[in-house]
């Protein structure tokens, strides 16, 4: 029998949209072997492709201008003399890596006009980077931020790893609108000193509390590791709905609004592009791949992009040009 790699859609179910069951999670396996980079393994036991990270290991790769955090042990001294600036050298891996995934299932994230939630979007999306990395071979671990608190798994191999990691990316679609909730400042603050340099990390969130803080902490995890801010958003957030009278509801009060005016209609637009705009020019500045994935679109298109080795690869190197000028 022949397994389908076409988009994967929502259940049929009367909390489609609204909540990713675990099975859904667990079945978008199959939609995931087509994402990813080829296999380029140069030695048995040197890991299943070599990395397109930089970092410690056998083959000499670049010189850069020395960063903070960089091994005193790479410095090359001959070049540092001769230049008098100093310089390290940085090597070509072989190894597995480190993949983790930062889900955001807050209270903003329980919204959605067209066919899912962004929290549902996100699961869904993650799920697929998660398979996808499983079946590279590679270590996954996240965090899940919900109603029901902070969630966190060490990158582990193995399926049995993986399904823990995607139940608790469900359990935080369908956990309460708490506004309690941790901030996605504060998660982004716990993940960081937990990568090593090489990893993977990936951010899905609709960055709705998106802070200078939240910056720096973007900005530092940038350093130690491959960064991609998924942004996720819904289309009624982008564009402001046309001109009327509308009732809102949470599940638990209903609201009443006007679109008739204008101004309204601008300063409502305005809200959602300044802070894309906001965390597009952080990602310009820091080398860090932005990926937008609205809730109607197909999230294998929008991640196949996202895990080309290619382009992460000139993406890095145009951030790393940038940094030493």
């Amino acid at each position: 029998m022949n397994e389908s790699t076409s988009s994967p859609r929502a259940p049929d179910t009367p909390e489609a949209g609204v909540v990713a069951p675990l099975s859904e999670l667990v079945e978008l396996r199959h939609a995931a072997s087509v994402l990813g980079p080829t296999r380029n393994a140069r030695a048995a036991l040197a890991g299943p492709y070599r990395s397109l990270f930089r970092g410690r290991g056998v083959e000499f790769d670049e010189l850069r201008a020395y960063q903070p955090g960089d091994d005193v042990r790479h410095i090359d001294w001959r070049v540092t003399a001769r230049s008098g600036s100093v310089y390290s050298k940085l090597f070509q891996e072989e190894r597995e890596r480190p993949v983790w995934l930062l889900v955001d299932a807050g209270p903003s994230m329980h919204f959605g006009t067209r066919r899912s939630f962004k929290s549902v979007a996100a699961a869904r999306a993650a799920a697929l980077i998660g398979w996808s990395a499983q079946q590279m071979g590679d270590r996954t671990g996240g965090l899940v931020r919900s109603g029901n608190g902070l969630e966190a798994w060490v990158p582990r191999t193995g399926e049995a790893a993986l399904f823990q990691l995607l139940g608790a990316i469900s359990r935080g679609t369908a956990a309460p609108v708490d506004a309690s909730a941790p901030s996605l400042t504060s998660v982004l603050a716990r993940l960081c000193p937990r990568t090593r340099p090489g990893s993977r990390v990936f951010v899905l969130s609709d960055f709705y509390d998106f802070t200078p803080e939240t910056s720096k902490h973007l900005a530092a995890l940038a350093r130690r590791a491959d960064l991609c801010c998924v942004l996720v958003y819904d289309p009624l957030e982008e564009h402001a709905p046309p001109p009327g009278d509308y009732l809102a509801s949470n599940g638990d009060g209903v609201l009443s609004f006007s679109s008739r005016s204008a101004r309204w209609r601008r300063d409502y637009e305005a809200e959602f592009q300044g802070r894309r705009d906001a965390l597009r020019t952080l990602c310009r500045k820091h080398g860090i791949q932005l990926l937008p994935l609205r809730t109607d679109s197909d999230p294998i298109e929008a991640l196949a992009s996202c895990l080309d080795p290619r382009r992460n690869a000139g993406r890095r190197g145009d951030a790393r040009r940038r940094s030493t000028r």
